[in-house]
């Protein structure tokens, strides 16, 4: 163990405690409250606004909301709730809009007669959403006045004050705030991301009116979500892009022990099971106890009525599986629970245990009912998780072939694997390689202390359109797969991944683009585990090498190429003198440049792919992946814009 000698290192007393006051530790440490201080953190702060605007919503108080994005990337949320109290706090002496924007953990959400259900409840988001504010600025109408106030960077620098009077009636709460570039690395707002949460928001509180503009030149759009039939309209719309096998949406809405609950369901002709979960409008998109009793009912009430079907006589030994019940399946569970566990402050999994008790007795009541008085229906559903469990026990031998019994049994790896020598998962990483040229130079150019390469010869299954016996039997699949050591479906085990670092390289072209989403999409569907754990990445090779006698830079896009020749002095038109390489293929570049350029770990830029948005992801591929051609061309038209023109 070392020994410290230099007594100012070593002396440690009282002295050297350090004490954040106020929201200073927000600033101090902004991703323990927004998760990041890019592109999700930024976004997050809108989402704490509109969420106490959403909490006024459950109470009964407030019908709409409106959030503007401003020229400057400022954001305006209002609202036509009751309005943040501006009285006196008998205790801490301070009206309570300034107390609910400079303290935290102060906040109307801790008080249940003030709010029986909501998603805020640290009592931290507009008070984080100050503190990391270049400018934050709310207007309260309450009591028949205008209240007013301003911050800097989450200290007050406008004491409360009246403006006038309003209708006596007129309630509600403005809030402008300005993002600090101090805080964020990203500053610009993502229209589409917004409008996929206001989106979300509106089909979980039918009847509330959520309007988004965007005033920022050249982007000018406005949009009002309104859902007056809920979650109804919320599974008719996640599935637009499929064939639903039944034309009416399922719908329940119950209670039992002060939980409210509220399910929609249809099925459709594909594969996939597609089911989103929300607590107190939060979606909880690592699931928890609501989405345990959901499951477990939809699973028991079909094996019952399985039993007691002309199906039964066909199938005598059959008995389906919850991934048989769920083939196919679009649905929407959403429940409100009072006292709600999260895991933490990101709220991405319920943990509260009876509310697995009181979702799965009313979804068993309400489903049993339903499939007996409407047995068509009933038989449509029995029909399709049949034919997957056919499929499933048809899957099951070439499953066996993708199947380790240890994270470290080699003994099965497919030949074309080149591995690498480290045995710590954490340490290690593949490369997902487009073809064999490509693998060829990724294989001799790589550390093979660390990195494992994987030529992949073609295009993989797309799984989109195809059920898990198919995907089994694909070749390059099921060599994925057995490369990864996890296996797949319901007997993945994170624990067992061979490498944490899977990372996609195909070339800079159309096919590349194309083989990419194919790779994602199977992740996606098949094991989105890795995906949430961070473990997914696509690497970024160069697009262009500019050299002039022994000094070479790589560019990555057209404009960066022009830039790099213009500062190397490549004459009037930037490229006089200059040896520039355009590479069409990652087989182009020998194995030096490959290391160099997107293999070595101190100067490669690889993007982690993450689950962010599931909703978004899922209405995505099922856009690029899915049978209808229109909703793809208009994608590919509407996103045209973002992709650059390369001379090639």
């Amino acid at each position: 163990m070392a020994k410290i000698n230099d007594a100012s290192e070593s002396h440690y007393d009282a002295s050297g405690i350090q004490v954040l006051k106020g929201l200073e530790a927000v600033r101090k440490r902004p991703g323990m409250y927004i998760g990041s201080t890019s592109h999700r953190g930024l976004h997050h702060l809108v989402y704490e606004v509109v969420d106490n605007s959403i909490d006024e919503a459950l109470a009964g108080y407030c019908d709409t909301v409106s959030v503007i994005i401003h020229p400057d990337n400022s954001v305006t949320v209002e609202d036509n709730g009751r309005g943040i109290p501006v009285d006196i706090h008998p205790i801490e002496k301070l009206p309570g809009v300034e107390l609910a924007l400079t303290v935290l953990h102060a906040g109307g959400k801790f008080d249940k007669n003030t709010y029986k259900v909501s998603g805020g409840l640290h009592g931290v988001g507009v008070s984080v959403v100050n503190a990391l504010s270049e400018v934050l600025r709310i207007w309260v109408k309450r009591e028949g006045k205008e209240h007013y106030m301003d911050f800097v960077r989450g200290d007050t620098t406008t004491k409360l004050k009246v403006l006038g009077p309003v209708k006596a009636k007129e309630t509600g709460t403005k809030v402008y705030f300005k993002p600090d570039p101090q805080i964020f690395t990203e500053l610009e707002y993502d229209y589409s991301t917004l409008a996929t949460r206001l989106r979300e928001l509106s089909f979980l509180n039918k009847g509330v009116t959520i309007t988004l503009s965007d005033e920022r030149e050249g982007r000018e759009k406005a949009e009002a979500f309104h859902a007056k039939g809920g979650l109804r309209e919320f599974v008719a719309f996640l599935n637009a892009k499929q064939r639903p096998l039944h034309p009416e949406v399922l719908y329940l809405e119950g209670a039992k022990d002060d939980i409210e609950i509220e399910v929609a369901l249809q099925y459709n002709d594909g594969y996939n099971e597609n089911v989103f979960s929300f607590v107190n409008n939060i979606n909880t998109h690592e699931g928890g106890t609501h989405l345990t009793g959901f499951k477990s009912a939809l699973t028991s009430v079909i094996n019952k009525h399985l039993d007691k079907s002309s199906f039964a006589k066909k199938d005598k030994e059959v008995k389906l599986s919850g991934d048989d019940a769920r083939e196919g399946l679009t649905a929407v569970l959403s429940v409100k629970v009072r006292e709600p566990q999260f895991e933490g402050q990101t709220k991405t999994k319920l943990g509260n245990s009876e509310v697995e008790g009181a979702v799965k007795t009313v979804v068993n009541e309400w489903l049993s009912t339903f499939l007996e008085e409407h047995p068509r229906v009933a038989n449509i559903i029995l029909d399709k998780a049949l034919s997957a469990a056919r499929a499933r026990e048809a899957a099951r031998k070439a499953r066996d072939l993708t199947r380790k019994k240890s994270a470290l049994d080699v003994g099965n790896l497919p030949g074309k694997l080149a591995d690498c020598s480290l045995s710590d998962p954490a340490m290690c990483e593949i490369y997902l390689v487009e073809g064999d040229s490509a693998g060829g130079s990724a294989k001799q150019g790589r550390d093979r202390m660390f990195q494992a390469i994987l030529p992949l010869r073609g295009k993989i299954l797309n799984v989109e359109k195809a059920r898990i016996d198919k995907i089994l039997s694909n070749e390059e699949i099921r060599t994925i797969i057995t490369a990864i050591g996890a296996g797949i479906k319901e007997e993945f085990s994170l624990e067992n991944v061979r490498y944490h670092k899977i990372i996609i390289m195909t070339d800079a072209d159309v096919d590349g683009a194309h083989i990419r989403t194919l790779l994602l999409t199977f992740f996606f569907r098949q094991m989105p585990e890795l995906i949430d754990a961070g473990m997914i990445y696509i690497a970024q090779p160069p697009l262009f090498r500019v050299a002039k006698g022994k000094e070479e830079y790589y560019a990555y896009d057209l404009a960066e190429r022009d830039v790099i020749a213009a500062r190397m002095g490549g004459g009037p038109d930037g490229k006089v003198n200059l040896m520039m390489q355009r590479y069409k293929g990652l087989g182009e570049m020998n194995p030096d440049q490959l290391w160099k350029t997107t293999m070595d770990p101190e100067t490669r830029t690889i993007l982690k792919v993450t689950m962010d948005d599931a909703f978004l992801a899922n209405e995505t591929f099922q856009t690029l992946m899915g049978d209808e051609v229109e909703p793809r061309r208009l994608f590919i038209e509407t996103n045209a814009k973002f992709v650059s023109n390369l001379d090639i």
